[in-house]
């Protein structure tokens, strides 16, 4: 049995009443596993012919399933291809939430605390490859993290920044659709899964989180749009991080309001009862709680907050000093554009292996040697920005050649590489081992799929597959 601490007990045998124990029994049950289909490479029909497991539909993500077994999936060729993605269940709920009542094609979306990537991945899959994505992370080693679980789903229009919420607030003040914030919390609803979580819980780690929390939003609130959507989520069962930091937010910010959670009859309501003030406690209820003795998952709030537009209310200009902060200029990143003979490259190399690429030099930056693709109608200038990833990482200059990208293999489908190999299983695994293979093809760079989902690029030479798969990502035996 799973020992959890004593105050935290205490305090829910308060909320929960009756409930309480089919709730602690909750946390002697296994932990659920989840597998989030990434629509951006498979559609979800396909996903299922080909994954080789049983799965059971999440009631409230149509891309999300359960798995019914033990099974190591995060090993497998279709996991390395980028066709899915291990997420828990729960979790799933607010990039399904905030696409249930807002169509994120072509939208400006950020994705404030994204580390590792599971809701970044999930709205870029709403995305559908349209609009601009903007993840940030301020650990520099998460946001690491999360830049590879970018490009191993093929994501093509992400930014990925390794900022503070102050320095995203500066320079993309009322610029996105759609604001997620993930909060750090102290972890409540992640105990059955993590030990971690209960080691480190204390009710001066709730106030601490609390208090983190308003500050997150205070900055994140003023890159959000008129009319524009504010999305507050943690996985924590703490009023303080939860419905009272609604409370205070909206007395703070009033020209939001609190929207309806779709799915909601999966999920319970915020609880009214929980907070010290009458102001807003009906808004209170259109927020969701998710128990993890009432559903398979763990315990999550979702709070999807609307901004009114600027004929209601004043637009967020002032800093808490009073002093309005200036954003970055919107001119475009001209000192790093890339240049004519990179350009030349780039172009000859998409012309011999790629159909219908459309190749647009102005959204062409340089990092050094390497070219990145910004998102189509990125006009913000990185210049000052710590940038994990600018956009589309197409490849390397390497003296008078261009070398494509693991990342251009993965956002490319099948149909669109002019030469493309399939793997069976055991093929798959000795590829991402790096070993090279004997398989007839066109000789060129050619892309490797499994289950006709891109893994990574070869280079076919007399029937010869030269690996190109990145040693950083090779698996051992």
């Amino acid at each position: 049995m799973i020992k959890l601490p004593e105050e935290f007990e205490s305090r829910m045998k308060e909320m929960l009443g009756d409930e309480y124990e089919d709730f602690r029994a909750s946390y002697d049950e296994k932990k659920k596993t989840g597998i989030r289909v990434n629509t951006l490479k498979v559609p979800v029909e396909d996903f299922k012919r080909i994954f080789p497991y049983e799965l059971s539909p999440v009631l409230w993500c149509d891309t999300g399933f359960e798995a019914a077994s033990d099974e190591k999936y995060g090993r497998s060729a279709l996991h390395d291809a980028g066709a899915f993605y291990m997420q828990e269940p729960s979790a799933m709920a607010v990039a399904a939430s905030i696409a249930g009542i807002c169509d994120l094609k072509g939208k400006k979306v950020l994705d404030l605390c994204a580390a590792p990537g599971g809701k970044s991945t999930q709205l870029a899959s709403y995305m559908g490859g349209e609009g601009i994505l903007v993840s940030n992370e301020i650990n520099r080693d998460r946001a690491n993290i999360l830049s590879s679980n970018i490009e191993r789903c093929g994501i093509g229009n992400a930014v990925v920044l390794n900022e503070t919420p102050e320095k995203i607030a500066l320079v993309f003040e009322e610029f996105f659709d759609v604001v997620v914030v993930d909060a750090p919390c102290s972890g409540e609803g992640m105990f059955r899964k993590d030990e971690t979580a209960i080691k480190e819980w204390s009710s001066d780690n709730v106030k601490m989180c609390a208090e983190r929390q308003k500050d997150i939003l205070d900055e994140a609130v003023k890159t959000v749009a008129p009319n524009g959507y504010l999305v507050y989520s943690t996985c924590t069962f703490a009023p303080a991080e939860d419905e009272e930091q609604i409370i205070s937010f909206l007395k703070r910010y009033p020209e939001f309001e609190v929207a309806d959670v779709p799915n909601f009859k999966y999920f319970d309501c915020g609880n009214s009862e929980w907070v010290s003030t009458d102001d807003n406690k009906e808004a209170i209820k259109k927020c969701a709680r998710l128990w993890p003795h009432k559903i398979n998952g763990e315990g999550h709030f979702i709070c999807i907050l609307k901004r009114a537009d600027d004929d209601s209310f004043e637009s967020i200009k002032e800093t808490e000093s009073g002093k309005k902060k200036k954003g970055a200029d919107k001119n475009p990143n001209r000192e790093i554009r890339a240049d004519k003979k990179a350009g030349e490259l780039i172009i000859s190399f998409m012309r011999d292996n790629i159909r219908d690429f459309e190749f647009d030099r102005d959204r062409t930056v340089c990092f050094k040697d390497s070219v990145y693709l910004l998102p189509e109608g990125f006009e913000k200038n990185l210049k000052g920005l710590k940038v994990v990833r600018p956009g589309l990482h197409l490849g390397d200059i390497k003296k008078d050649r261009f070398e494509p990208s693991h990342s251009l293999a993965m956002f490319l489908s099948k149909r669109k590489a002019k030469r493309a190999v399939e793997l069976n299983e055991d093929e798959a695994l000795k590829f991402r081992h790096g070993e090279e293979l004997r398989k007839e093809s066109e000789n060129g760079w050619t892309l490797v799929c499994v289950g006709g989902v891109s893994l990574g690029w070869c280079k076919a030479v007399n029937g010869s597959l030269k690996n190109h798969y990145p040693k950083g990502l090779r698996i051992k035996f």
